[in-house]
């Protein structure tokens, strides 16, 4: 091949590159500005903002594609892209609660979506007894399966609880080693998220609050009541003890909202996110099955600063499209 024929390959695979650069580029840089504004965005957006992790793969390919197409400006535009998945891979403002925050009382947490109620009771019965749970959160907690996890023996090993067992996915509740105390249920939310009082055992006084967290998917119609319902759960702290909201959030941490609600926006304090001080908040909790999608998070254990988790890990239950979460909370007493 001689010299001349080399060039025009190049060229030609240099303009087949430029070309390629836009479809790649494109859905990323849409996706990112959603992820870099915090603005209320429609329901398309907040849909797609909860894969951002995954659009690490195309943001490189971009990358690729720029260098070996030699635009310049698609060099730029490729490198601040790939910047900007990797500050959200890996972000900065991730809080973590203080050092003096470590506590001697020990408390195992796990939540579940039953996912209507279809989750196998003797999996979450087994599953609390191999991991010791002390505390469990059910969403999507049905009367049939309030029944089966009684008869797998669930009683025996948590003989305390705040239930609203309820048909489809609208209930839930709470089990604990400990005697709880129900609080009430958050208002103007469209599935029951019960509140309780847990008092620990190490002979402070000390209470842990504790709210069920079941928010109705940012899908169709519902996204202001996702947007209330996750407004709702950052009103469950008083601003002082300690604090667990467990449950299915439907929101990942690329979404603001979440972010917010972390924050303590209007007012309450900071909170934390378990999975993500532990550097596991990329591991996906959801769609186990059934949905043909990449797995996102949507699970999470979050808890007041006083708070310390370890131990966090994401567990199957067969009969439902969500994983547990289980960690152990290390809990600041009085």
């Amino acid at each position: 091949m001689t010299a001349s024929k080399r060039s025009a390959g190049a060229a030609r695979a240099a303009a087949a590159c430029r070309w390629l650069f836009l479809p790649v580029a494109l859905p990323v840089a849409a996706v990112s500005a959603v992820r870099a504004v915090p603005a209320d965005w429609p329901v398309l957006g907040v849909q797609l903002v909860a894969f951002t992790p995954w659009l690490a793969a195309p943001g490189a390919a971009a990358v690729v594609l720029a260098f070996a197409g030699r635009r310049r400006w698609q060099q730029v535009v490729a490198a601040v892209l790939l910047g900007c998945q990797a500050l959200w891979l890996f972000p900065l403002d991730i809080r973590e609660p203080a050092a003096e925050a470590a506590a001697p009382v020990p408390l195992v947490a796990m939540t579940i979506n039953a996912e209507l109620g279809g989750a196998d009771a003797s999996g979450i019965v087994e599953l609390v007894r191999d991991r010791h749970v002390d505390l469990l959160a059910v969403e999507e907690y049905t009367p049939a399966l309030e029944r089966k996890l009684t008869e797998a023996g669930l009683d025996q090993l948590l003989p305390h609880r705040v239930a609203h067992a309820r048909e489809g996915a609208g209930g839930a509740a709470i089990y604990s080693t400990y005697k709880l105390k129900e609080a009430g249920v958050l208002p103007g939310t469209q599935f029951t998220m019960p509140v309780a009082r847990l008092e620990l055992a190490d002979g402070s006084g000390t209470s842990l609050r504790i709210a069920a967290v079941h928010t109705l998917a940012p899908v169709g119609d519902a996204l202001q009541q996702w947007r209330s319902d996750l407004a709702a759960v950052g009103r469950v702290d008083n601003g002082a003890g300690p604090l667990l909201l467990a449950g299915d959030f439907n929101a990942t941490y690329d979404h603001h909202e979440f972010r917010s609600l972390l924050a303590g926006t209007g007012g309450s304090r900071t909170l934390v996110d378990v999975a993500a001080s532990l550097g596991s908040r990329l591991v996906p909790t959801w769609p186990m099955r059934g949905y043909r999608l990449p797995g996102i998070t949507l699970d999470h254990l979050v808890t007041s600063p006083d708070i310390r988790g370890s131990g966090y890990s994401v567990q199957r239950v067969p009969g439902t499209d969500h994983a547990a979460v289980v960690a152990t909370l290390h809990i600041k007493g009085s």
